[in-house]
């Protein structure tokens, strides 16, 4: 009871407050060097309104690509299973789309879709989706791991049965750019990987 208290505490005061974005260094020195090279040289950092920073995120600056997906509701349908796209930081205490909390530190993400069983109805209109995997476990930029494999890896960031994700979709060419608030309580971040539009949801909760 106190363990969902506490995650419900956590994900409501983080969907009340208010947020903006900022310039971030270079990669965390966490990364194995292979990935740190792979990625933007200056992330994102999205701060509160105290000026507390609650996470950190670097994006490729090339967009892998593969043969295409010819799975239904995916807007990234190009981009390999399991393929590295950013890493991410959490200073304190994070949560994922599910509002499991993801305890301070640096994790890789990688690209995968939520599986059609119907555990996921109502979360997102597309399946597209970032993993999150301990950067400590996670040295191989040219890795692209099955589901199985990314799924047992970020149980290691959750600490949960369920993995830690952040909703991400391919974003229109003529949307904004930057950070802000969509509808009432997520707050996404439209920027470009390379020459692809992409909008990751960094906080929020799936209303499923």
């Amino acid at each position: 009871m106190q363990t969902a208290l506490l995650t419900f505490t956590l994900a409501a005061s983080s969907l009340w407050a208010q947020y903006k974005s900022e310039p971030a260094g270079t990669p965390p020195t966490e990364l194995a060097p292979v990935i740190s090279q792979a990625l933007q040289q200056q992330g994102t950092k999205i701060v509160d309104a105290g000026e507390k920073v609650y996470c950190e995120i670097w994006l490729r600056t090339s967009m892998p690509s593969g043969t295409k997906s010819r799975e239904e509701s995916v807007t990234l349908p190009t981009i390999p299973h399991g393929t590295l796209l950013g890493a991410i930081r959490f200073s304190g205490q994070g949560a994922d789309r599910r509002g499991q909390t993801i305890k301070p530190g640096v994790y890789t993400l990688r690209y995968s879709l939520q599986p059609l069983n119907g555990d996921h109805l109502g979360v997102s209109p597309q399946r597209d989706f970032l993993v999150m995997a301990p950067a400590a476990d996670d040295k191989d930029v040219n890795a692209t791991p099955d589901f199985d494999t990314l799924m047992g890896m970020s149980r290691k960031a959750s600490g949960t049965p369920h993995p830690a994700v952040l909703s991400v979709w391919g974003a229109g060419a003529g949307d904004a750019t930057g950070f802000a608030k969509q509808g009432d309580a997520d707050w996404v971040l439209t920027t470009k990987i390379s020459s692809t539009p992409v909008s990751i949801i960094l906080i929020g909760q799936a209303q499923s």
